[in-house]
This record gives structure tokens, C-alpha cells and sequence, in this order.
């Protein structure tokens, strides 16, 4: 095994593990909404994280060139399935969840029966370094702040473009270092994520060339990621006496100490986030 496999395993094994603990489904429940894992796009600045969350799956629905009833939809990393349902159901698609927590598949695959949509959502353990779905499977590949928890991105952007139709389209999004971020900026940020790199805009752009995807244009939303960090921590701090009863107060802590490095690392200009797409 490569040292770079042998770090990607690694880089998956602690994303499942802490994905799977009952801390972090449990924070992520509570605050988000109880729906989604990604990040929102703001209209004002106390606005709910829930209609955030939203109108980014909205934003990016708007950016494709079609995604009609009865087309196949891959959601790669989606956790509680929010976007999910709310494709299926607001355009009929059929969506294929692939995600590496089952405690978060668990999750999804309940709302999906209760919100009487599993007949159009089907939800897989699996890993995004190896989909496991034939070549040109879907009409739409679709990323909401999933990718850079892999420790082998080129590999994901590979097997996303294998999957996806000719033709058919890829949108995501990630939070991502800036092009231009100095060496070290993001090490808080890093260290408590335990990964050694974030992506960045330019290295997407070209991954994607690379895996023979054309870029469609990326629209830079990086001021959203900062607002939503600052929001979620407010809500934590505002929710604090909810989370004591289902979080271990050192996990809170540990998890405000990260969101406060997000928004610095944001507002120093050290980050970038916004939507991707392209096409195959």
C-alpha cells in the first residue's frame, strides 16, 4: 500500500468514526436543523441555518441545465439526506445516497420512509474513492461539503466523472483553502479536522480537466462560509443547555473552538467556498 492510499483509508476511517459518534450525530442533529450537514446561503445575517441550508440546494439546482423527473441523481457524501428528499420531492428525481456513516444512513433511511419518499431515494454505505456504480450511471453527480474529508480528492473527482453519463452533469460544493492561502494559515483549521490539506478552487478546476469533466464556471460564495460558521457557533452558544443533554461538554467545546477557527480563517481571506460545476 502507498503512503498516500494508506492516508486516504486513514482520512476515511476518522471521518466515519467521527461521523458515527453519537457527539457528533447528535450536535449536528440539534443544530442543523435535523435535515442537512452543509453550508447555507444567507440573506440576512440571523437567518435560520435550516433556510440557509436550503437555498444553497436550491442555488444549485438552478445551475444545472435540467434535472427532471425520473433522471438518476447521485448525492456523494450526503449525510442526513436533506438535499435529497427535497430533490425527490420537488423534482421527482431519483436519488442514490452514498455516504460512509451508517449511523447518518440510519438516519436518512427513517426520514426517507416517514416523509414517504423511499420509493425515489435509495441510501448506500460505501466510500466516494470507490462508487461503487457501474461507468456513465447517472444523469446528475451532485457534492454538498463532502470531498475534503477524502485524503485522495483526485480519486473522488475520477470516479465522480466515471459515474456520470456522458452528457450529464456534475455540482458541488467544499469548503476549500484559498488559491492564494500561505503555508501553515490553516493549520488550527487542519489539526482539528485531522486532515493534512483542504482542496482549493485551482485544484478542483484542474482535477476536473484532468478526469475529463469541462468546467461550467465556478461561482465564488466564500463571504456565505463565514456567515454560516459564525452562525452555527451562535447557535451553539444559544442552544448550549439542548446540547448538554445530548453532547459531552468536551465535545461542544472542541467543536466551538473549531467553528471559531473557521470564521478566522475566513475572514483573513484564507478560505474559499462556492458551487462547481461541469460536465461530462
Amino acid at each position: 500500500m502507498t503512503s498516500e492510499s494508506a492516508y486516504s483509508s486513514s482520512a476515511e476511517n476518522t471521518a466515519r468514526e467521527y461521523y458515527n459518534s453519537d457527539d457528533a450525530d447528535n450536535f449536528y442533529y440539534t443544530i442543523w436543523g435535523g435535515e442537512d450537514l452543509h453550508l447555507g446561503i444567507y440573506e440576512a445575517g440571523d437567518e435560520g441555518i435550516f433556510a440557509a441550508s436550503r437555498r444553497t440546494v436550491d442555488r444549485m439546482v438552478g445551475r444545472l441545465a435540467r434535472l427532471e423527473p425520473g433522471m438518476k441523481l447521485l448525492d456523494v457524501g450526503s449525510g442526513f439526506g436533506g438535499s435529497a428528499r427535497h430533490l425527490a420531492r420537488t423534482r421527482g428525481c431519483h436519488v442514490t445516497c452514498l455516504n460512509i456513516s451508517e449511523k447518518e444512513n440510519a438516519r436518512n433511511r427513517k426520514m426517507n420512509q416517514e416523509q414517504g419518499l423511499a420509493h425515489l431515494i435509495e441510501v448506500k454505505d460505501g466510500s466516494f474513492e470507490d462508487i461503487p456504480f457501474p461507468d456513465n450511471t447517472f444523469d446528475v453527480v451532485w457534492s454538498q461539503d463532502a470531498i475534503l474529508h477524502s485524503g485522495n480528492r483526485d480519486q473522488v473527482v475520477q470516479e465522480i466523472a466515471r459515474v456520470v453519463k456522458p452528457g450529464g452533469e456534475v455540482v458541488f460544493t467544499d469548503p476549500m483553502a484559498a488559491d492564494d492561502a500561505p503555508a501553515g494559515a490553516l493549520t488550527p483549521i487542519l489539526s482539528r479536522i485531522h486532515l493534512e490539506t483542504l482542496g482549493c478552487p485551482g485544484f478542483y478546476l484542474s482535477a476536473a480537466k484532468e478526469a475529463g469533466l469541462t468546467d461550467q464556471g465556478f461561482v465564488d460564495l466564500t463571504p456565505h462560509l463565514v456567515r454560516h460558521y459564525a452562525r452555527v457557533l451562535e447557535e451553539s452558544e444559544k442552544n448550549a443547555e439542548a446540547l448538554s443533554r445530548v453532547c459531552s461538554s468536551e465535545y461542544v467545546e472542541r467543536m466551538k473552538t473549531g467553528l471559531g477557527n473557521w470564521v478566522e480563517g475566513g475572514r483573513k481571506g484564507h478560505l474559499a467556498w462556492g458551487i462547481f460545476l461541469f460536465q461530462k
